[in-house]
């Protein structure tokens, strides 16, 4: 996939969550529907085999629930692309990379090889399976892993195991920790942990560019790697260090696997240094990205990885450059800067063929059971707006679920994708409609989840004054309240521990069932809203674009 990555430390963001976000983007001519929906532990599969790869893979028999977003229609996959478990876990993949030659000759992809022959016949040479890859890490890792150490641990033990047919980057996080993993050629994997005070901006291209190997293989504290990751580089003459005598990696220390592992192409330039400088240039705006004096231009190939930026990142920072196509310069496609050459020079970072894009907000300040929101929009990103729902639920709004094959404006998705197809001819008529649009239905998002948190709480606060009167040493049951968007609990307790559980038939406690009717009701109420304020878009877009078509004729008979 041909995908924008963007995370953010818990230290770097507004209100000390951690944030990852990231563009799934088809490939050049195809456009992937998608869906938001929610995967119980009996739909989990137990035994699993790849509909790409055709590698078999037997799962654990103890997966939680989760939330994800896959595509919509058969033939690839389940590709759940981004997802929230409800132990908090969330996991986006994969942003696809690219590592140089020399890796790919060390340890080459593990691709699916076709049986040839009839079997029988002497010739004959069965199927051999590929590796793993952007259709199962999700599947694979979240419904099992309790903080994102342990799913960056799980991933890599899976592909040391069974390798994998693609390069890729892979974003897990928790409450506390953002981790970005890369895989390197068939088998190995390095991952990184992004400072809590710091954003990184990721295109499509490996972008680690400093590695601490001694901390991956001591403390592993900001750094893991796959267990043999010294040997494959020394072996492999793949250190380009100076240095003489020894390996340059283990003296120094440190390496930057961009320089050992990563690609510098000029398509590079085209495709993927403009989107890190843009997204850098945005968060750290004092510095000179601009004059020919700039320490980085659109095709510098040493954009750091991360960087600390100058103010705290806020949902509405990330909706604009997951969206964003060069505003303000002169590569703007909608702008009147440049040339009509700059104007298309590079490839923005919100494009036609975005499928979803999937802001994952796990916040510290809230109880466990409400504690994940996730940020999601479907279609092309300058026309469309990121909405809040909550994760910890059994099922969810059929707006955003039901997508299929069939263009409808019962579908978010379809809905989206015909708004921008109409306004982007007529990209600076339809702006403000737009405009008004994202911020009627991101405010009312912010709104909606302060009040839905807020009644949640005075839940919780209710069931432990309750709790504390008879004597317990948690908070119990409360009695039913109401929050100002009608939506009531009953009984409703919050902090209960995750796995904690009184019906063993469904294997969840009486009072997470009920946190999740109430997180359910919440989602359908804010479904129900974006859907009036998608339909009452595409009429507007309708009607201004209808009037700029080519035949139009001013003089009529009437």
């Amino acid at each position: 996939m041909s995908c924008t990555t963007l995370l953010v430390g818990k230290s770097a963001t507004i209100d000390g969550s951690t944030m990852i976000a990231r563009n799934d983007d088809s490939g050049s001519g195809r456009y992937d529907p998608k869906r938001f929906i929610a995967v119980n532990p009996a739909d989990q599969p137990r035994h699993y085999r790849s509909e790409l790869s055709h590698v078999s893979i037997e799962l654990p028999d103890d997966p939680c629930r989760y939330s994800i977003v896959p595509n919509a229609l058969p033939g690839r996959g389940i590709l759940a692309e981004c997802g929230i478990s409800e132990r908090n876990i969330a996991m986006s993949a994969t942003e696809t990379i690219a590592v140089n030659e020399r890796v790919l000759g060390a340890d080459p992809m593990v691709e699916l090889q076709a049986a040839q022959g009839e079997p029988g016949d002497d010739d004959y040479r069965p199927e051999v399976p590929g590796g793993i890859g952007e259709e199962d890490f999700i599947t694979l890792v979240l419904p099992y892993v309790r903080s994102a150490r342990e799913g960056v641990r799980r991933l890599g033990e899976l592909l040391e195991r069974f390798g994998t047919y693609e390069a890729n980057g892979i974003a897990i996080s928790d409450v506390d920790d953002v981790w970005y993993v890369e895989t390197i050629g068939g088998h190995h994997w390095i991952a990184k942990r992004v400072p809590d005070d710091c954003y990184a901006a990721i295109p499509n291209q490996l972008g680690l560019d400093d590695f601490d190997i001694e901390d991956a293989f001591g403390d592993a504290r900001n750094h893991m790697c796959s267990a043999d990751l010294v040997e494959f580089i020394r072996d492999n003459h793949l250190d380009r260090g100076m240095g003489s005598g020894g390996s340059g990696v283990w003296r120094a220390g440190t390496f930057n696997p961009r320089t050992l592992f990563g690609t510098r192409t000029t398509k590079d330039h085209i495709y993927n240094t403009p989107r890190a400088w843009y997204m850098e240039r945005y968060l750290n705006p004092s510095e000179d990205w601009d004059s020919p004096a700039a320490r980085y231009t659109p095709i510098s190939d040493d954009i750091p990885w991360c960087r600390r930026p100058e103010n705290r990142v806020t949902v509405e920072d990330v909706a604009f450059l997951m969206a964003s196509h060069f505003e303000d310069t002169p590569y703007d496609p909608y702008g009147s800067r440049g040339t009509d050459e700059t104007r298309r020079r590079y490839r923005p970072i919100g494009i036609n063929r975005t499928g979803q894009m999937g802001l994952l907000q796990i916040r510290p300040y809230e109880p466990e059971a409400n504690r994940s929101v996730m940020w999601l929009q479907y279609g092309s990103g300058p026309f469309t707006t990121l909405t809040p729902f909550y994760t910890n639920v059994r099922d969810t709004p059929a707006y955003l679920r039901d997508t299929g094959a069939e263009v409808s404006t019962d579908s978010f998705y379809w809905t989206s994708r015909i708004i921008a197809a109409l306004a982007d001819p007529h990209y600076v008529s339809n702006s403000n409609a737009i405009e008004h649009y994202r911020e009627n239905v991101m405010s009312r998002g912010h709104a909606h989840i302060a009040r839905v948190d807020a009644a949640l709480r005075g839940a919780t606060s209710a069931g432990a004054s309750a709790g504390a009167g008879a004597g317990a040493g948690h908070a119990v049951s409360c009695a039913d309240i109401e929050d100002v968007e009608g939506i009531k609990h009953s009984g409703v307790r919050v902090d209960t521990p995750v796995g904690a559980t009184d019906d063993a038939a469904s294997g969840e406690s009486a009072d997470c069932r009920t946190a999740c009717d109430a997180l359910e009701q919440a989602n359908q109420q804010m479904a129900d809203y974006l859907r009036s304020q998608t339909q009452e878009l595409l009429s507007k877009v309708l009607y201004t674009s209808s009037n700029l078509m080519r035949n139009a004729f001013a003089m009529s008979d009437r």
